[in-house]
């Protein structure tokens, strides 16, 4: 015993100078109990997780506190399986990479684990990793499973949460806390427990049960959502690194129509992150130089709807009035300035001009918000708000879009700056290091940059760093569904950036790359993969790329029947498969929680009719739905949780940029000798959490915005040499409008043709300030449709008669993205 408590007294003194982070598991079972087994990518030091199975509906699990050796590791499952031999002893399951959570339907507890992964990247020596396999275990032993009452939508709800498919766009690190930027990284003290509460952490409620019982995230891995890829460059006969990040966030998460807008939160959807990570290709243990750029795109921030239609491909947008303070405009822009500083940058790439008004219901609207909200701001924090239409200078060449792209890109980085420092490696001190002084300004939280901060432990050891210069502010890019055209400024604005991150490390002389140099199109290529794999997931096919063709000098006719072919996959995706996809999401992300007695998810109508954090006895009730037929809240779908896990109030925490932390860790008594036990864990960790505090008048610098007829604004020119960006104006709003990029192909499109597509512009109503009338723009509701892909076709005779509508190969094209023509 006097052995082992030195063993164990050794292995928390290493805890407490470097964290721990398990890799690799084991899972064993016995008739009474899920054994993990989890190790450190060195294979020094080994844990044990037991889960109870025996608990029906239950979730029970026990952690050793005691760490051991890989021979004590063995010796203790030896133990176990003798002292299990009378019911079968103890028998491997499966080899497992992190848990990704536990779920309830309206039976017993799911556990899901990764089996496979494959590394897509590494930063700073941290590695990244996709999911290539994962498993879902029933946690009660068959015994216990076959006295429960069975349950026929059971079933129902675990094939439709496998419909999330894990192994696309879906990432994570074990050392690097990949959910929050490099700048974030470099000075937060968040403990992974607070940080799986942010914003891009998808199975934040598949891990709370786990979370709260261990009080330590050892165990589970944080998913990220979005868009991961690593590139090596070479340039002036050296090599540099090249990274470029999506995150998706998980609040008012879903599809193109069952999602636009913001909810009462101040959440929008379509809300991605993109960071640009530059860093030298140096061997391990040198110091390196490294950048980093952050932007940001995300729906209007309006209430505003589109109904989904099986008729019309361009449905009417729907501009609710029920906001007319904008204070939902205005948390969302409050969030903007706690994530990211001030200055807060928009741009707002809608039409300026249409002969039938849909965009520019919103372009009006967006611009009044944005002028209320200024009102009660001083004049150097106000919203710097640019209005330019990019569909309407995209018919000229995509080289002129791009180089007038670039004019505003160059003026938004000049005022936001970019992440640029050097890290040294240091002796493993385990203690917090020092940034370097750059100013006598705050750091984007509010906190000085002079301040000592926590760097992450890295498998080739610490670092100091070196700070020359930080982000403090964001570019924020939208259009209507933030997809295309926004892609199209996020790659101006990454081609900006890059060439100052290239000349602050010392790659470049000059601090812009050329339209037409190699390095610009390697970098197109990144933007547009990001650009295809953000509006699969949001829109239902890849992105309308025409810009990025013309730059390559594809074929004309060979663009348009691509931009065409997508429109139609788009188009279908959203009127047939939107309405399953969104159910995924919201039991995914525990939006939507079954309870016994309660309607089926499939039994509610669309997840856009409903109001702000209604439950389903009110839900019931709802004699309005005829109303705003929209999703207003990320919560608005709960029936009632079984779960014995609190919800926590992950506002409180969200995103603010708050210091980066070591791993939290759980406690518990170790195994007892005679009886392979664990004991319950006896550590109670309160979860503080912080709150940064910022009045709505800490926003933004430079720059007012005057929207009023008749003021002398700055106007944007065609012209690349007159413009002038020093307001970051355009007063064209007045008479604005505007759609998507893909509304060349919908004209050239036969399925233009429908009645619904020539209806006269009597059919929308504008509500503007002056207007008296209803308070809220009605629309006739759609009798929600079943699923049609084979994966997820519950249904079969209530949504046979769609697939009979497109044939097998447009439905296999539609489903997996392949060549519908080969």
């Amino acid at each position: 015993m006097g052995s082992e408590s030195h063993q164990q007294s050794e292995n928390n003194e290493q805890e407490d100078s470097a964290p721990l982070y398990l890799q690799k598991f084991r899972l064993y079972e016995t008739t009474s109990n899920f054994y993990m087994v989890g190790r450190d990518k060195t294979r020094t030091y080994w844990k044990v997780l037991k889960i109870d199975r025996l608990e029906p509906t239950e979730l029970i699990m026990y952690e050793d506190s005691a760490t051991y050796s890989e021979i004590e590791c063995i010796d203790l499952l030896k133990r176990i399986h003798e002292g299990n031999k009378s019911t079968g002893g103890l028998k491997f399951v499966s080899t497992c990479y992190g848990i990704v959570g536990f779920v309830k339907f309206l039976g017993p507890y799911h556990m899901l684990v990764i089996t496979k992964r494959r590394k897509i990247g590494v930063i700073r020596g941290h590695a990244v990793y996709a999911i290539t396999k994962s498993e879902m275990f029933p946690i009660p032993n068959s015994t216990v499973l076959s006295n429960m009452p069975y349950s026929k939508n059971e079933n129902r709800y675990k094939k439709l949460l496998r419909t999330v498919d894990l192994t696309r766009d879906f990432f994570f690190s074990y050392s690097y806390h990949i959910m929050i930027s490099l700048q974030k990284n470099l000075s937060n003290r968040q403990s992974g427990l607070t940080l799986y509460d942010t914003m891009f952490v998808w199975n934040e409620f598949l891990t709370r049960g786990i979370r709260h019982q261990l009080k330590n995230t050892l165990w589970t891995v944080a998913l990220v959502y979005g868009f991961f890829k690593q590139v090596t460059l070479p340039l002036s006969g050296r090599n540099f690194i090249l990274t470029l990040i999506a995150r998706r966030s998980r609040h008012y998460a879903g599809t193109r129509y069952l999602k636009r807008g913001v909810n009462e939160k101040g959440r929008v959807a379509n809300d991605v992150e993109t960071e640009q990570i530059v860093l030298e290709d140096v061997p391990a243990g040198c110091p390196l130089q490294i950048s980093a750029v952050v932007q940001n795109r995300g729906s209007i921030p309006l209430f505003w709807s589109q109904e989904t239609s099986r008729l019309n491909i361009k449905p009417d947008i729907i501009l609710s009035r029920k906001d007319l303070n904008f204070e939902a405009t205005k948390r969302h822009f409050e969030n903007l300035v706690k994530r990211y500083g001030n200055p807060i940058i928009i741009l707002n790439l809608i039409k300026t001009r249409e002969k039938r008004p849909r965009e520019t219901i919103l372009r009006a609207a967006f611009a009044n918000a944005i002028e209320f909200i200024n009102k009660d701001l001083s004049e150097e924090n106000h919203l710097r708000f640019l209005h330019w239409d990019l569909n309407k200078h995209s018919r000229s060449k995509a080289t002129n879009v791009l180089t007038l792209l670039g004019k505003v890109a160059a003026n938004a980085l000049e005022l936001t700056g970019f992440l640029h420092c050097q890290l040294i490696p240091a002796s493993k001190t385990g203690k917090l290091l020092k940034l370097s002084p750059i100013d006598n300004t705050e750091d984007q939280a509010g906190q000085d940059p002079c301040e000592e901060r926590a760097e992450p432990n890295s498998p080739s050891g610490d670092y100091h760093v070196n700070l020359s210069t930080l982000q403090r502010g964001v570019l924020r890019t939208n259009c209507i569904d933030c997809l295309d055209r926004t892609n199209v400024a996020q790659y101006a604005y990454g081609l900006v950036a890059l060439g100052h991150q290239l000349h602050a490390l010392g790659f470049i002389d000059v601090e812009s790359i050329d339209l037409d140099s190699p390095l610009a199109d390697n970098l197109m290529k990144l933007y547009e993969e990001m650009g295809d794999i953000l509006a699969l997931q949001y829109g239902g096919s890849a992105a309308h790329n025409k810009i990025f063709s013309e730059r390559r000098g594809q074929w004309r006719a060979a663009t348009q029947s691509q931009e065409l072919f997508r429109t139609l996959q788009r188009y279908y995706s959203n009127a047939y498969m939107d309405a399953e996809k969104q159910d995924a999401i919201n039991v995914f992300l525990g939006h939507f929680r079954p309870q016994e007695g309660k309607p089926a998810l499939w039994e509610l109508d669309s997840d856009q009719h409903y109001s702000v954090g209604g439950h389903v006895s009110s839900l019931a009730m709802e004699s309005s739905r005829s109303f705003i037929k929209r999703s207003l809240s990320e919560g608005n779908l709960i029936c009632g949780s079984s779960s014995p896990v609190k919800e926590t109030d992950t506002e409180q925490t969200d995103d603010s940029d708050q210091p980066l932390p070591e791993s939290a860790k759980g406690g518990s008594k170790g195994l007892s000798e005679s009886t392979p036990e664990i004991s319950t864990c006896e550590t109670d960790i309160s979860f503080a959490r912080y709150t940064p505090s910022m009045s709505g008048r800490q926003l933004f610098l430079d720059m007012q915005l005057e929207q009023r007829l008749g003021s002398g604004n700055v106007r944007l020119h065609d012209r690349v040499d007159s413009i002038d960006f020093s307001n970051f104006l355009d007063v064209e709003w007045l008479s604005s409008s505007g759609n998507s990029c893909e509304e060349e192909a919908f004209e050239r499109s036969a399925i233009i043709g429908s009645p619904c597509c020539v209806l006269s512009s009597d059919c929308v109503t504008v509500e503007s300030k002056a207007e008296t009338s209803s308070s809220v723009i009605e629309s006739s509701s759609l009798k929600r449709q079943e699923q049609t892909s084979k994966d997820i076709n519950f249904d079969a005779k209530g949504s046979s008669k769609h697939i009979a509508e497109f044939s097998e190969k447009f439905v296999h094209w539609v489903n997996n993205g392949d060549m519908l023509f080969p």
